[in-house]
């Protein structure tokens, strides 16, 4: 599907906190580094749009749809960051919160298509996360870590 819209800015992971669903193992901790500067120089040279424009071709969500997820920020809660104690790419899409359901940009949507908007926000982080991972085996130097050159490509999220 075309949107006429711009592809929005790629999400700044600068200063975000703990993964949502991460917990960190006994042997990982003080591994405290996710990798997001990494991850986010990567999203900026094209991971993010690329990924966008991919998903924008078979995403269920209208034109409509979409302005509303960006109108909520959802695009920017994107988190993507290299997981230390699976050693590998992973990422949390945002969904549409109880709270944002009040306001008046969502008073259109029913609960089936807060789930759909919340599925294809997955389907999107899938395809942005795919693009990291080409670009993580292709340039095999992310950080003076090392941590590219570890990995065996067969990384899953």
């Amino acid at each position: 599907m075309v949107f006429d819209i711009e592809v929005p800015e790629p999400p700044d992971l600068s200063n975000r906190g703990m993964p949502r669903e991460f917990e960190w193992q006994e042997e990982t901790l003080g591994s405290e580094d996710f990798y997001r500067e990494d991850l986010e120089d990567l999203l900026q040279e094209g991971a993010w749009k690329e990924g966008f424009n991919e998903w924008t071709e078979y995403t269920n969500l209208n034109e409509e749809q979409v302005r509303i997820v960006s109108d909520l920020g959802l695009f920017q809660a994107f988190d993507f960051y290299w997981d230390p104690t699976e050693d590998r790419l992973r990422f949390d899409a945002p969904t549409i919160s109880d709270a944002q359901r009040g306001r008046n940009v969502t008073e259109s949507l029913d609960s089936s298509t807060i789930s759909m908007i919340d599925g294809e926000l997955d389907d999107l982080g899938r395809v942005v996360h795919e693009m990291l991972e080409d670009r993580i085996d292709r340039n095999g130097e992310l950080s003076n870590a090392g941590w590219a050159e570890e990995t065996d490509g067969n990384r899953e999220e």
